[in-house]
């Protein structure tokens, strides 16, 4: 059988210039699962108010991000997918594509289209299922799918939160530091709005989900109950007691997203005398603005700031040889 793989991550602009920067974020905030609020309300939201008065901070933050091989997003996975066809020669064809920007889906898709293979296994690269991430990227999948006039077998990987090769392959790069030489761990993830994680909870009654002691029967749809989860799995492989660590959320748009919010337990810590503090990103396979930037910069520069010693960023899986081979043991058992 023809097989083909193809990895989806959310994507990035061609260029940290404001027009290809604007492109981008027309493209990803426009998306109705993305900011879903009433079609008219988002239209002005997006297009009147965050773009036009984002866009010159954003640029900034991408000419800061940017290196002189463009993008981590975007080259770390197109040594990733180079390396995995290396390793799965004869087995699958690998692809990359973003789900916003380039290399397009459509685009990618037609490619893999061309070649009339017998299955088809779709990957989107994030470890936690979210409706605006991993559905938007099925969704969109999808839809490209029903132009085609012959459908393979197709296989979605909807999320691989507690996979062993993915918390082992986390674990393994977190290990390159001394956790002893830390007062702390934090276990930072992309926030969510609360109405989005909320919505799988249509009886509560508190501002947020409470998925987070346990893994509720349902936990496997909730982006809360994931995040926790993945922290314990690898506090568990790490002998990490609870004390020693926290979870946290990033990248908040306003006070009516998951809690904490990162910056404040920082804040926390520091407050409690911790000023060695490590942070481990498992929201993010590869490198990007929200860990180059947000964390090994802005947060680090703050915490510095205000007396901290050391605040050091846990690199991400990228094109690394154990996340290949973590890749390739998701996408056999899954």
């Amino acid at each position: 059988m023809k097989k083909a793989l193809i990895i989806i991550n959310i994507g990035t602009p061609d260029k940290p210039e404001k027009k290809a920067v604007r492109r981008f974020l027309f493209e990803f905030l426009n998306d109705r699962l993305v900011i879903d609020i009433p079609w008219l309300l988002q239209k002005i939201l997006v297009n009147l108010i965050i773009i036009p008065f984002r866009l010159n901070n954003s640029t900034g933050l991408y000419k800061r991000l940017w290196t002189k091989d463009g993008s981590p997003l975007l080259f770390f996975q197109s040594r990733l997918v180079k390396k995995l066809n290396d390793k799965l020669s004869g087995e699958y064809d690998v692809y990359s594509a973003m789900r916003y920007g380039n290399p397009s889906l459509k685009y990618v898709l037609r490619q893999i289209e061309n070649k009339k293979y017998d299955e088809l296994v779709v990957l989107p690269h994030y470890p936690q299922y979210a409706t605006s991430t991993t559905l938007s990227t099925i969704n969109k999948v999808k839809q490209e799918l029903k132009k085609w006039k012959t459908l393979p077998k197709v296989k979605y990987i909807k999320q691989f939160y507690d996979d062993p090769a993915f918390i082992n392959a986390f674990v393994h790069q977190i290990n390159k530091h001394n956790i002893n030489d830390y007062d702390h761990v934090i276990f930072s993830y992309h926030g969510l709005p609360d109405r989005q994680v909320n919505k799988l909870h249509p009886d509560i009654k508190s501002p947020q989900c409470t998925c987070h002691e346990i893994m509720p029967k349902h936990g496997k749809n909730c982006y809360k109950a994931t995040c926790y989860q993945t922290t314990r799995l690898m506090a568990k492989e790490l002998q990490l007691p609870k004390e020693k660590y926290s979870v946290s959320f990033q990248s908040r748009l306003s006070k009516n997203w998951l809690m904490p919010f990162t910056d404040e337990v920082l804040q926390l810590l520091l407050s409690e005398g911790k000023k060695r503090i490590l942070v481990v990103s498992p929201a993010f396979v590869t490198d990007c603005l929200e860990t180059e930037v947000e964390i090994g910069y802005e947060y680090n520069e703050e915490f510095l700031k205000n007396g901290g010693e050391k605040l050091q960023l846990v690199e991400s899986l990228n094109d690394s040889d154990v996340w290949v081979e973590g890749i390739a043991q998701i996408i056999k058992t899954d």
